[in-house]
C-alpha cells in the first residue's frame, strides 16, 4: 500500500512539472544589477535566437524592492537584425504599481517584487537569425535605485493562445 502511495505521488509530481513547463519559451536572460542600481548609460544586451521567421512575444522580467521610489519605469529598447539594421527603437512606459493607490503589481517575496510584462506582443520577426535587443532605463534619476534585475524572455506566439506572464 505504501509503495502504491509513493507511485501515485511520483506521477502527480511529474504531472505538475510537465503542466508547468513552458514549451513556447525560446530564450531567457536576466541581468542582476549590482547594488540594485541601474545606471542610464548601462545598456543591457540580449541576443534573441530566431530559428524561423514568424511571430514571437517579448517579455520583460523585472525585480525591484518595495523601496523603489516610483510607480512606473521608462525604458528605451532598440531591436537590431543580424545585418545590423535597426528594426525598431521606442520608449516604453511600464507600470510597476497602481498609480492611484501605490499598491505594487507583480508577485512578492517579502519586500521584493517580481514582474513579468509583455513588451512586444506578437512581434513579427521577418527572417531567421540572431537579433540584438538593447534596453536601457530612461528615467530622470541616475542611477535608478532599487531595481535588482532586468531580463528579457522570448516565447513563440500562438494564435488564440493568450500571452502568459
Amino acid at each position: 500500500m505504501n509503495s502504491y502511495k509513493n507511485l501515485v505521488a511520483f506521477f502527480l509530481g511529474l504531472l505538475l512539472l510537465t503542466a508547468c513547463s513552458d514549451d513556447r519559451l525560446v530564450y531567457e536572460k536576466i541581468y542582476s544589477l549590482p547594488g540594485g542600481k541601474w545606471y542610464a548609460d548601462s545598456v543591457l544586451r540580449f541576443e534573441l535566437p530566431i530559428a524561423q521567421a514568424g511571430k514571437y512575444d517579448v517579455y520583460y522580467h523585472i525585480r525591484n524592492t518595495l523601496d523603489y521610489p516610483y510607480y512606473n519605469m521608462y525604458v528605451q529598447y532598440t531591436l537590431i537584425d543580424s545585418t545590423g539594421k535597426v528594426l525598431a527603437k521606442h520608449l516604453q512606459h511600464i507600470e510597476l504599481m497602481d498609480p492611484k493607490t501605490g499598491e505594487p503589481y507583480g508577485t512578492n517575496l517579502g519586500d521584493i517584487f517580481e514582474h513579468e510584462l509583455i513588451a512586444l506582443p506578437a512581434y513579427e520577426f521577418p527572417a531567421p537569425g540572431k537579433y540584438i535587443y538593447l534596453i536601457q532605463q530612461y528615467m530622470r534619476e541616475d542611477p535608478l535605485p532599487e531595481v535588482l534585475s532586468f531580463g528579457v524572455k522570448l516565447r513563440r506566439y500562438e494564435e488564440g493562445v493568450p500571452a502568459k506572464p
